[in-house]
């Protein structure tokens, strides 16, 4: 098996061949722009201390941790030992606090170690926080959320441009952006997001859908139809298309205060654009719908039974 490419400078010189290990996603990167020396200073020697010395990252941006994968982890832990140390810092004498290695760490507790070989590292607040996110993000099983919650992260408080950013972790603009789009949708599609129940692909689509209930419909039933994400485009086009039409029609509506809040409230009721008609004294109501589910919906809101 080929080894993986380093990312930042010095990896070689601290790590020897770890392709066995079972935790081997979590690299312990000297994190800086690529190539450039980390300006929180050097690593310093493996040594090992007592594991209840050490208090959890509190920057940590994982979020979801997979207890029997944790569990499978800590058992290997108690027949190989640690083969990768983890990473921190000197608080105080006899206190640290880790940078990285969450999951090494966790499982090492339920592994009952006493002693755990840990690298020692100076870096503040702002470092601990910026290579704990870029840390995160370099790893291949961090899902779409998380990083799109990092990326956040380092752009609010990190007071990173999306530029720079890019740079960091070595990613162009438009995924950036891509990313950050993510956390715009409603709780429950993040959720599932999160965790792999729905695919970004899947996310992207849906993101281009402006009202949260559409949003909602579409990833209900992409899940329920095990939708692919081709699928899921079509039915994005096929609502953009009726907006488009509902758009048309609104151009010859009159302009009425009293019209436009109406069409609001009904449009939020029946989560679609609804359109209303009048020229004073009759006029039409229009509720588009996007397929027989869709048409169900309405009128079970109505009290209507086909």
């Amino acid at each position: 098996m080929s080894k993986k490419k380093a990312l930042g400078r010095g990896l070689s010189a601290l790590l020897k061949d770890n392709s066995s290990d079972d935790d081997k996603l979590e690299v312990d990167i000297p994190i800086g722009p690529i190539g450039e020396q980390t300006p929180s200073g050097p690593v310093s020697g493996i040594t090992e201390i007592p594991i209840d010395q050490i208090e959890v990252n509190p920057f940590q941006p994982r979020t979801h941790f997979d207890q029997d994968a944790l569990l499978e982890l800590a058992e290997s832990i108690r027949v190989h030992g640690i083969i990768q140390p983890i990473t921190v810092r000197r608080l105080a004498e006899n206190q640290y606090q880790l940078i990285s290695g969450e999951r090494r760490f966790q499982a090492s507790k339920l592994a009952d170690l006493k002693n755990i070989p840990v690298y020692i590292r100076s870096a503040d607040d702002q470092q601990m926080l910026e290579m704990a996110l870029i840390e995160n993000i370099q790893r291949e099983n961090l899902n779409a959320i998380e990083i799109a919650l990092s990326y956040q992260r380092l752009i609010t408080e990190c007071a990173l441009r999306q530029e720079e950013l890019g740079d960091r972790v070595g990613k162009n603009r438009a995924t950036i952006t891509n990313y950050l789009r993510l956390l715009k949708l409603p709780p429950d599609i993040q959720i599932a997001v999160r965790d792999n129940r729905l695919s970004m692909g899947h996310a992207r689509a849906i993101i281009n859908v402006e009202n949260p209930e559409q949003q909602l419909f579409i990833f209900k039933k992409a899940l329920d139809e095990d939708l692919s994400v081709r699928k899921v485009e079509e039915l994005v086009r096929e609502l953009s298309s009726k907006k488009q039409a509902v758009a048309k029609d609104e151009q010859s509506v009159p302009a009425n205060k009293e019209i436009s809040q109406l069409q609001s409230q009904l449009s939020s009721h029946f989560g679609t654009r609804v359109v209303v008609r009048s020229d004073g004294k009759k006029g039409e109501i229009k509720i588009p719908f996007l397929s027989v589910e869709d048409l169900n919906r309405i009128l079970d809101i109505l009290k209507v039974g086909l």
